[in-house]
């Protein structure tokens, strides 16, 4: 929907009271009354001015003036870019709620497995302390083989053990390398086991590649002896149909010379070749049998002689007839063409003549048209506008 903008006839009126008070304030200016400058009017003055601006934008604004302003248009997207940031917001809350929950979750879960971890710590610390005590293997050996000295080898006065010293450190160490030998050799035990393993695995692949191999060439095998059976079969077949054939074809000749012969006896024992001119009249309707009529007799010939030369005489007279219509017709035909001459002459002569008087006109035209563009030039035509002229013009609302 276009909507135009108009003004009121309220704002006509204030606009030509504004006019003639414009008009009353040049006059003042033009004789030089010095009166009490109004601020009702210099309002209006302004008002004015700023209501012929703006007539002025919209009336020499080609689209606005044109194509008029759609409101209800711009309104509706006004809307629509609203609706849409309003649901681009709701899903940024969305996500940033849906971020939260996330972390918090990752949050929990790393605590939990913290908290996991140091319940498996504490529970394997506590099993080391409670049943590997003496073995020391995770402890790195540390206090696991102590040998307490009797307190009777040692006096109240001896002072044969100091503080930070360990006299069972040679033993400990004793021990140390023999578990690091049985480690070693469980070590050794378990590589060549895993070798062993890895081996026999490798020596079941290879049979069962080798299985597969043999597999493969039997099927080949056998798909080649199927296929030289087949191939065997086909030539015997084709063998048999190529006999087959063979014998039809014997068949086919033997029969066809028995036809030929069969038909040359009955042509040579036939009417026909035994000269019956009574074979030749049996037809019924009274027709002639064309396969065994032996010619005419000499009163039909004569007599087809005699139509013949009948026929030959009125043909003569015919043509002699169409002799005649023809010379005739050529004569009125040579007439009818220079009768068409004489008028293609006459015509030629009144185009040639009507040509000349155009072209007699035409300069008269000319001279008079050169006439008249003389005085356009040189005496209607003097005073040409200039540029000022043409811009005096489309320079107000009104």
């Amino acid at each position: 929907m276009r909507h135009f903008t108009l003004l009121p006839e309220v704002a006509c009126a204030r606009e030509q009271q504004g006019f003639f008070e414009d008009k009353v304030s040049k006059a003042v200016t033009m004789y030089k009354v010095d009166l009490p400058e109004d601020q009702y009017t210099s309002k209006a003055v302004e008002r004015r001015r700023a209501a012929e601006s703006a007539r002025k934008e919209r009336i020499f604004n080609t689209r606005l003036r044109v194509m008029g302003l759609d409101l209800h248009g711009l309104e509706q997207q006004v809307q629509d870019r609203k609706h849409q940031e309003h649901l681009e917001r709701q899903r940024d809350k969305a996500h940033d709620f849906l971020r939260l929950n996330q972390d918090e979750a990752l949050v929990q879960q790393d605590n939990s497995e913290k908290e996991q971890q140091i319940n498996v710590h504490s529970h394997l610390a506590h099993y080391w302390s409670t049943y590997q005590r003496d073995a020391g293997l995770n402890n790195d050996l540390r206090g696991a083989l102590t040998h307490p000295v009797p307190e009777n080898e040692l006096g109240p006065a001896s002072m044969q053990m100091f503080e930070g010293e360990d006299k069972g450190a040679k033993d400990r160490r004793i021990e140390q390398i023999k578990f690091t030998e049985r480690n070693l050799s469980a070590q050794k035990s378990d590589n060549e086991r895993r070798r062993m393993a890895e081996k026999h695995r490798d020596t079941l692949t290879g049979l069962g590649l080798m299985y597969e191999d043999q597999r493969g060439r039997e099927i080949c095998a056998l798909e080649e002896d199927c296929r030289r059976a087949a191939r065997v079969a086909l030539d015997n077949y084709n063998h048999a149909l190529t006999t087959e054939q063979a014998e039809q074809k014997r068949e086919e000749s033997r029969r066809e010379r028995r036809e030929n012969l069969a038909e040359v006896w009955h042509t040579v024992t036939s009417d026909m070749m035994t000269e019956c001119p009574e074979a030749a009249e049996k037809q019924p309707g009274g027709g002639v049998l064309t396969d065994r009529w032996r010619g005419m007799s000499p009163a039909q010939l004569r007599a087809i002689h005699r139509e013949r030369e009948k026929q030959c005489e009125e043909k003569r007279k015919q043509q002699d007839k169409d002799k005649c219509s023809r010379t005739s017709f050529g004569v009125l035909l040579l007439k009818a063409s220079q009768a068409a001459e004489d008028d293609e002459q006459r015509e030629t002569e009144m185009r040639r003549h009507r040509r000349r008087e155009m072209d007699l006109s035409n300069r008269l035209l000319a001279r008079e048209q050169q006439t008249h563009q003389e005085y356009l030039d040189k005496i209607v035509y003097t005073n040409k506008p200039s540029k000022d002229y043409f811009l005096q013009f489309n320079t107000g609302s009104r």
